[in-house]
């Protein structure tokens, strides 16, 4: 309704340009929104008053003229001026019917449209270290970033969804490290256990898996381990400074090559746990890319040059800095240490470097909220290499905080104490977790309430919604028992006959449903789909226990069954673009 109300619009826009009244350059945004009073019609636009200034007319004069140019539309019973110029559109109340029929015609592509044509997107989302399991807090980022892409492409978006394997620098140090200590403990040595290093139970597992296959290859005495080791802080000393110590140590004595077996065996293992998790929690990519291969390629050397080139590298204590203050950044970055390591940051932007090369005509990043003050530096370092900073959207999720009752449960990847993704999977199933995670914007606080979420009452809303899908199908099933079938075409014939309360208020959430995924899609807020999805179950629900479906009278059976039918159908098609399964009973 409101693709054909733009249409209108747009046309009346270019008549008056051709009669001179507006400017040929201007191409104004058409703003359509749902009255909220019906004494005002169903939709209005502030067209007139966007156009006002720039035609240097008075709003509602102006108003007047586009009115005028309006074609005349069948569906269009009214057209009204309000206000200062807001322009009113009452909608003839047969077209409220022609929802169920194009439900009907497009199944489970209703909705979908082609906004996004030919625009290229990258969707990087999850990215954590692989140091550990997948934990509670990576599954909001994971829920929401594969929602984000699936409504992007349902609107015509070419999308690739991208996970950035950070398997280089310190962390992945600090796990390899970890996993080698484990491992002399396996072998009979005693080495005290860092309080900086990985301590969960897959570390234990990994190093047991490395001796049984390797047994003693990679042992050293520990005297050696720990000869001159700053002490640790348990000790009085400092923990940054042992779990160094400790690193540097292993690489001498294991060297290169024994060194990178222990790093790769823990990499191997616990990415591909990720991948599995993830696989299983309805979260797909297209690319994994790994942050060494910028390494070893030259792009973090390419990136620097280009930084240099465009004279935003400098030297200072034997470090080079980033000029991205000069960019809008609070302060200089360095890039490479006065060690000569590179930085994160360097690899960061040899990344961005990276999926810019790649043509990329956007690029959404989805991090964690802690990751804020990340932004303006990568968006200087865009800047610096000649990119538009713009093409960059940054969206941050809070990690969710998870309670079993009142009792607050641990989420320390470092400790090993920590509930899983796979845990919460197994606990509430992928349906309530992914639910839950896109309920709220992905910026806002999150709770996740477990005995909610396992709760099989209308409180809980995910089982709120499906049941309502379940509902239908049992309807449908009670139908079959009953020796009916249901005629489409009849029912289609007595639309009319839906005059009840409970069914306009349901065909006008139906018609909704296109515009919500379209804005849900724009504005990357699956929550807006949540909270629709809520409202058509509310309002189905509703109908259900207010009327009868099964009715002897084929022409209003049969007109019922079609809108309960096209409601079922918008259910699973919402459900689906957020992974979310639709059960036939429950």
């Amino acid at each position: 309704m409101k693709q054909k109300l733009e249409t209108l619009l747009q046309q009346a826009v270019e008549s008056l340009k051709s009669e001179g009244i507006l400017e040929q350059d201007l191409t104004p945004q058409i703003n359509i929104e749902r009255a909220k009073d019906a004494v005002h019609g169903d939709f209005a636009t502030n067209l007139a008053l966007i156009l006002a200034k720039p035609a240097k007319s008075n709003p509602r004069q102006l108003a007047e003229k586009i009115c005028a140019s309006l074609a005349d539309e069948p569906i269009v019973s009214k057209v009204e001026i309000a206000g200062p110029g807001f322009i009113n559109f009452f909608i003839e109340a047969e077209s409220q019917f022609q929802v169920i029929k194009d439900i009907q015609d497009a199944g489970n592509k209703f909705g979908f449209s082609k906004i996004g044509a030919g625009t290229k997107v990258q969707v990087e989302f999850v990215s954590a270290n692989p140091t550990g399991p997948l934990h509670v807090g990576h599954g909001r980022g994971a829920a929401y970033g594969s929602a984000v892409a699936n409504l992007l492409s349902a609107v015509g978006f070419d999308v690739s969804k991208e996970y950035y394997v950070n398997d280089a620098g310190r962390q992945m140090d600090i796990l390899a490290t970890s996993i080698w200590l484990r491992y002399l403990g396996e072998c009979g040595e005693v080495v005290a256990f860092p309080s900086n290093g990985y301590r969960g139970n897959y570390i234990r597992d990994i190093a047991f898996n490395i001796h049984k296959k390797a047994g003693n290859e990679y042992r050293r005495p520990a005297n050696l381990v720990l000869e001159a080791i700053p002490a640790d802080e348990t000790h009085g000393g400092d923990k940054e400074k042992h779990i160094d110590a400790l690193i540097e140590r292993a690489k001498t004595l294991l060297g290169d090559s024994l060194y990178h077996d222990v790093f790769q065996a823990g990499l191997s293992v616990i990415l591909e746990d990720i991948k599995e998790d993830l696989e299983a929690f309805g979260v797909s990519f297209e690319e994994w890319f790994s942050e060494r291969q910028l390494m070893e390629d030259g792009s973090i050397q390419e990136a620097l040059d280009r930084l240099d080139k465009a004279g935003f590298l400098y030297q200072q204590e034997g470090a080079t800095w980033f000029a991205s203050s000069q960019l809008g950044d609070d302060k200089d970055r360095v890039v490479v240490r006065d060690n000569g390591q590179v930085t994160y940051f360097a690899s960061d932007i040899a990344y961005h470097m990276n999926k810019l090369d790649r043509g990329f005509d956007q690029i959404i990043n989805i991090w964690g909220s802690d990751h804020h003050g990340y932004i303006p530096r990568v968006k200087a370092a865009m800047k610096a290499l000649g990119a538009d900073d713009s093409k960059l959207k940054v969206k941050l999720v809070q990690f969710a905080i998870l309670y079993r009752g009142r009792e607050k449960l641990p989420m320390s990847t470092r400790s090993g104490e920590f509930v899983t993704l796979r845990q919460l999977r197994s606990e509430v199933g992928t349906d309530a977790a992914r639910f839950f995670y896109v309920m709220r914007k992905s910026e806002q606080h999150m709770d996740f309430d477990l005995k909610l979420a396992t709760s099989k009452t209308n409180e809980n809303p995910v089982f709120y919604v499906q049941y309502a899908h379940a509902r239908v199908c049992s309807v449908l099933r009670q139908l079959d028992k009953k020796g009916w079938k249901r005629d489409l075409i009849l029912g289609m014939e007595n639309l009319d006959m839906l005059v009840e309360e409970h069914e306009t208020v349901l065909l006008t959430t139906l018609s909704k449903y296109a515009e919500t995924l379209e804005r849900a899609a724009l504005q990357h807020e699956p929550h807006l789909l949540i909270h629709y999805l809520r409202d058509l179950a509310n309002n189905f629900h509703t109908y259900y226990n207010a009327h009868q479906f099964l009715v002897e009278d084929e022409a209003i059976r049969n007109a019922r069954l079609n809108l309960i039918c096209a409601a079922k159908q918008i259910l699973a098609n919402g459900l689906g673009l957020l992974n979310i399964n639709t059960p036939e009973s429950m």
